[in-house]
């Protein structure tokens, strides 16, 4: 069960809303990243239950930094999260290692539930 999160994303904002309802959702929000470098090293030394992951950051995409979370074990749920939606998302999500992907536009309406949960 996923209790504590690593949110990455290179928008502040973006991150603080992301923040706002997930703890208002009930995890615990135990970091925070801006890229994908700054990711994995929060990852390995916060062991988040969970990381809500930008697809699109600065220095590599959401799919390479999911696809390096997601091998060993134990490693966390990991959930990619977008403005921009197509149609290899999918594939790719399942891919990276990654449990699902939500749009960012439906972020509040997911996290009211359990973001962690696979959708369909």
């Amino acid at each position: 069960m996923v209790r504590t999160v690593l949110i990455v994303d290179d928008h502040p904002r973006f991150r603080a809303l992301a923040r706002a309802l997930l703890e208002d959702g009930g995890y615990v929000v135990i970091g925070e990243a801006g890229d994908g470098a700054s990711a994995l090293e929060a990852a390995r030394g916060l062991h988040p239950d969970g990381v809500l992951l930008d697809l699109h950051l600065p220095d590599m995409d959401g799919f390479a930094v999911a696809f390096q979370l997601t091998r060993g074990q134990p490693h966390p749920s990991v959930v990619l999260t977008s403005s921009d939606v197509d149609g290899a998302t999918g594939s790719l999500v399942r891919c990276s290692g990654a449990v699902r992907f939500v749009p960012k536009a439906t972020l509040a309406d997911a996290a009211a539930t359990s973001l962690w949960d696979p959708g369909p």
